[in-house]
């Protein structure tokens, strides 16, 4: 006997040509005013796949659903443990239960999260990792974000690269800019970059921005300027030693995250190679730890749990119209850069 609760809505929708609003409308809102001869194509389909309406997803649809979905990288890395912390004091506030997984930067992973907590009918969806440079993937993601959304699910990225749902925008590009050209105007010529895996946006945003800031002042990085490594305090660790180790060793490292600038200094002070007297060191996110570090990180420091309170105060309204709130970090110059001597 087949499964009848394997039929999904979606699947309604395809099978009889409209749009899953629709067929959710006419399947569950007998005085719908739609056409008969719709309704009737709507009905029939059902009839044939054995399509079951959900509870459920009347309950998501209807936002009577008490939880809401957050998609995090890594928990471990306090630039999401303060974004977090942002969505779930909202949450609370509204008497909404945050259901919290982390995909390790690992788009399969992210995928197959995201299907498990729509099916779970989680009341909205929040991603606030970096979205990924993957054709294939970005469409998979975009079939499961509209169809949630369609059924009535809100969805709210804390990044670019995705047009479902509202979208909170932190300027990665112009911080790291501004980064950039402070790092030059303290005397700085010889640069060295740690970055991150460059599937991920972000990390392709933030090495625009830092190239723009130096091309303005007639300053190129080649190709030996910037180590791509993992985007944790390890990555750091390995990224100094790369850059430090060549023969001329730059004269600022410059981190697109603070969590590998804190790994970065770690190396260095191991080494016994001074900050800043022999290299500046820079991050970007503005952690707590940047303000304990020794010497105290300079950084572009971004408002984190503002960020997750405005992402699930966005998760709240109705999809349409879409809404995007732009966030910049601004450049925090401490005691780890100064002008090389």
């Amino acid at each position: 006997m087949a499964d009848h609760s394997l039929v999904r809505l979606q699947d309604v929708a395809a099978h009889a040509g409209v749009s899953i609003a629709t067929a959710s409308r006419m399947l569950s809102d007998p005085s719908y005013g739609g056409r008969a001869a719709l309704r009737e194509r709507v009905l029939a389909s059902a009839a044939e796949l054995g399509y079951r309406a959900n509870p459920h997803a009347r309950a998501l649809a209807t936002a009577s659903s008490t939880s809401v979905g957050l998609v995090v990288h890594d928990v471990r890395d306090s630039y999401f443990a303060l974004l977090s912390g942002g969505v779930i004091s909202v949450a609370e506030r509204e008497g909404l239960l945050v259901n919290m997984v982390c995909t390790y930067r690992d788009p399969a992973r992210e995928l197959e999260y995201v299907k498990r907590l729509i099916d779970q009918r989680v009341r909205a969806l929040v991603l606030a990792g970096s979205a990924f440079r993957d054709t294939a993937h970005d469409a998979a993601m975009r079939t499961e974000l509209l169809a949630y959304q369609e059924s009535g699910g809100s969805v709210v990225s804390v990044t670019r690269g995705r047009d479902i749902g509202h979208l909170v925008q932190i300027d990665n590009i112009g911080g790291m800019r501004r980064l950039a050209d402070a790092m030059v105007e303290l005397g700085h010529t010889s640069f060295g970059v740690i970055a991150g895996p460059l599937r991920l946006l972000t990390v392709r945003d933030r090495l625009q921005g830092l190239r723009q800031g130096l091309k303005k002042h007639g300053i190129v990085l080649r190709r030996d300027d910037v180590v791509y490594t993992d985007l944790s305090r390890e990555g750091g660790l390995s990224g100094a030693q790369t850059l430090m180790s060549r023969r001329n060793p730059p004269g600022c490292l410059m981190a697109v995250a603070d969590v590998m600038a804190l790994g970065a200094l770690s190396w260095l002070r191991s080494n016994g190679i001074s900050v800043p007297e022999e290299v500046s060191v820079t991050g970007f996110g503005g952690l707590p730890a940047a303000v304990d570090a020794v010497p105290r990180l300079t950084t572009v420091e971004v408002p984190l749990e503002r960020v997750g309170e405005t992402a699930m105060d966005l998760a709240l309204r109705p999809p349409s119209p879409r809404h995007t709130v732009e966030v910049e970090g601004a450049p925090v110059l401490r005691e780890s850069a100064a002008a090389p001597r």
